[in-house]
Order: structure tokens, then sequence, then C-alpha cells
């Protein structure tokens, strides 16, 4: 049984919501440009955090806003409406935030009072290149001072060239222990490449972390295995807040464009392009899409509020609250993704031609849609959502999951498999 932080005060969704919507505002106006000129948000992100972003889970207590998961989930849908890339370059701070909420060990107090200030966080996990599926080649070392040093690459490090730490995956080389390290990006020995070049999500600076003998102080490396169990559901729902909200930000570029446009067709319907039948269904539709994708938000978020909950209770609840969470989030991900991808496209059609400008970039609601429905496939998710909530540890233990045999940490890796494949297989 853990011990939650739990949120002191009853948070009103509207007042909260209305401290940041001026910054999303702001932050809609210059989206487009600054994908086009691949400018990454630093500014827009420090706006946020001085306001308090970054710290909307923190208890009150700690200078934040106590606001529970479906609330958070709920901003990051507005702000991903806005531009979709900074809630998912704010993925890994939001999650280390949680885990630092519902901790079983290491030092919870000083981390959140650092987010009540304002200090953001990123994250490094993922290896590239010669990897086998559970190798951890970024390595901690302890030092005679009782400090330990970090040395090695992260890809995919999404967020950590906007962060003050760095909520880094690695391997101790004296007892072979998984561990989180939670890394100060500010000394020497971090480097942060912007070399991300997915077609989508352009600005979310997921590029390479480079580790070479940074100093990790001892109350920052943190045993794995006392991660929060439903990280994995977590930074999917994130991807669903990226998801609804392209969706979202489709809907206002559509009705905009339609609105202004003057030009009408010889086989139209209507003496305006706006009032033609045809055309309002197309703009219904849409508007259709981005209710529905907001919604799925909201249920995941509800069950990741469950597990979360499910923390401070018995051991058997907790399981099940964290395969409720595991469930939703993978359902969620398998309609979300074909939705948005969909909607995002459908926008096209009623806009004609003129649509299909590069100085009015909309296509990059449809890039940012299917770059983040690719991020942890959601193929894989179709299998996994046939599992109902009760049969979903017996997956977990007869192997026929993805996931580890034990049921916590839930997580996902890759990596080359651990045997060579079949001859001929690719």
């Amino acid at each position: 049984m853990t011990t939650t932080a739990t949120p002191d005060t009853v948070v009103d969704y509207e007042a909260l919501a209305g401290r940041f919507r001026p910054i999303f505002d702001r932050i809609a106006a210059g989206a487009s440009a600054r994908e086009q000129e691949h400018r990454l948000p630093h500014d827009e992100i420090r706006e946020l955090a001085a306001a308090g972003f970054g710290a909307v889970r923190v208890p009150v207590a700690f200078g934040g806003a106590g606001a529970t998961l479906p609330q958070l989930f709920r901003l990051l849908t507005e702000l991903a409406a806005a531009d979709s890339n900074i809630p998912q370059a704010l993925r890994g701070h939001f999650a280390l935030v949680e885990d630092r909420l519902v901790g079983r060990s290491g030092e919870r107090d000083a981390w959140l009072e650092r987010f009540g200030r304002g200090e953001i966080a990123g994250n490094s996990w993922t290896e590239v290149g010669a990897v086998q599926i559970g190798d951890v080649i970024t390595k901690v070392t302890p030092q005679p001072d009782g400090t330990f040093r970090i040395t090695g690459q992260k890809y995919y490090s999404t967020g950590s060239i906007f962060a003050d730490w760095i909520d880094t995956y690695a391997e101790r080389t004296d007892t072979g222990e998984r561990v989180i390290a939670i890394v100060d990006a500010h000394q020497p020995g971090v480097t942060h490449g912007d070399d991300w070049d997915g077609f989508g999500q352009r600005t979310t600076g997921s590029g390479t972390s480079t580790f070479t003998d940074a100093v990790v102080q001892a109350d920052a490396v943190i045993p794995f295995d006392d991660r929060f169990k439903y990280q994995t559901a977590y930074y999917q729902a994130v991807l669903l807040t990226v998801l609804a909200g392209s969706v979202l930000a489709a809907e206002r570029e559509i009705a905009l464009q339609v609105r202004n446009r003057n030009r009408v067709f010889s086989h139209g319907n209507a003496d305006t392009f706006a009032a033609d039948p045809q055309i309002l269904q197309v703009v219904g539709e849409v508007s259709a899409a981005g209710f529905a994708a907001a919604a799925i938000v909201d249920r995941a978020a509800e069950a990741l509020q469950s597990a979360y909950e499910g923390a401070a209770l018995d051991e058997a609840e907790d399981e099940r609250r964290n395969d409720r969470a595991e469930l939703a989030t993978a359902q969620a991900q398998v309609a979300l993704t074909s939705l948005a991808t969909t909607a995002t496209s459908h926008l096209f059609d009623a806009l004609a031609a003129s649509g299909v400008s590069t100085t009015k970039n909309l296509d990059r609601h449809w890039r940012n849609a299917r770059t983040a429905g690719s991020h942890n496939p959601w193929v894989f998710r179709r299998a996994s959502s046939a599992t109902t909530p009760s049969t979903a540890s017996n997956r977990r233990a007869s192997g026929r999951s993805a996931r580890p045999a034990a049921p916590e940490p839930r997580t996902e890796r890759t990596g080359r498999p651990e045997s060579p494949p079949p001859v001929g297989a690719r």
C-alpha cells in the first residue's frame, strides 16, 4: 500500500482553465509558423511553466493547483488544439510529477516543491542501434563522495531540450539494478540534439540526449521497480490528447476557412460557400469527431484517476484498477487513431484545391495525428483491447502480451529480439 500526495482542495475546472486559455490563444496564433520555420517552443513552454501549468497536478501545499487527472488531460487537450507539439514535449514532465505523487521510494516532497516553483522535466528512456529488448546501455556509477555519474545516449528524449531535469532510465554498474536517474539538465556532460526528423510533431524536441560522466545526486537515483504502475497507460493518454487536439484544431480551421471563403462552385448548392449544405455536412462531421475525441480522452483519464487512487488501496484492488487503465488507454488509442487521421484528412473535402496551399499549412494536423498514432503502434493495441479487466493479469502471466510477466512495473520496451529470427524472416 502506498501513501499518495492527495490534492487538498476541490478544483473548479473552468477557473483553472481560465488561467491558461489566454496563453493557449497566443500559442495557437504562432503554431503554424513555428512548425514551418522549425522554431522550438522554448518561450511558450517557459511561459506555461511560469504560469504554473507544469504544477497543475501538484498539491496546493507544494505550490500547485491540486487538479485531478481528468482535469489535467482536459487541459492538455485544449493545449493540443492550440499546438499539439507542446503536450507531447511535456509528457515526460507530467509523468515524473505523477511518479513523485505516488512515489514508493526516493525523495518526494522536494521534487513536488521544485515542480511547484515551475521547474520542468523531460525524459530520456529509449536507446537505438544494436540494443536487444531489455538491454540498458546507459549506466550510472556510484562515486566515493556519495553521488553518481551517468554516461550514455538516448533517442526520442522528448522534452529534454526544454527541461531543467531529465527522467532517465539507466542501470547501476555496481549492482546491475535498473533505476531512474533524475539528471540536472544544466551541467557539463549533458547535451541535446534537435535531430528528430519525423514529418509530424516536428517541434517536440524529440532528439538525442547524451550524458558524459554527468553528476546525479544520490537521492535522485530511484529503483525502477518502484515506478508508478500506470505509467505506460499515462504516457499513452498524453498522446491521446495530441490526437484529440489535432481534431479540434482541424475543426477550428475548417470553420474559419469555410466562413471566409468568397468563391462558390457552379455545381454547388448555395449562393455562399458557408451556406452550402454539403459543405456544412463536412464541417459537422469534423466537429462531431472533435466531440468524440475529447470524450474518449475523458474516459481514459477517468480510468487513470482510478488507478492513481488505487495506489492507496490493497494490492488486489490496485492491480485491478491498473489493468483497467491499461485497457482503457489501449481501447482509446485504437478508436482515436483512426478517428483523428480520418477527420484531419476529411477537413480538405470542404476546402477545395486552395486548402492544400503550403502557406496555409493545414496538412500539419493530419501529419501530427498520424505521427502521434504511430507511437507505441496502435496495431498492437487491437489484441489487448479484446482483453477484459478480469483477464488482463492472466494475459500478462501467460506471456500472451508484450508486457513483462510480472504485473509491475507495467512497461513496454523496443529493441532487437533476444533470439535471432528464423532464417528468411524479416
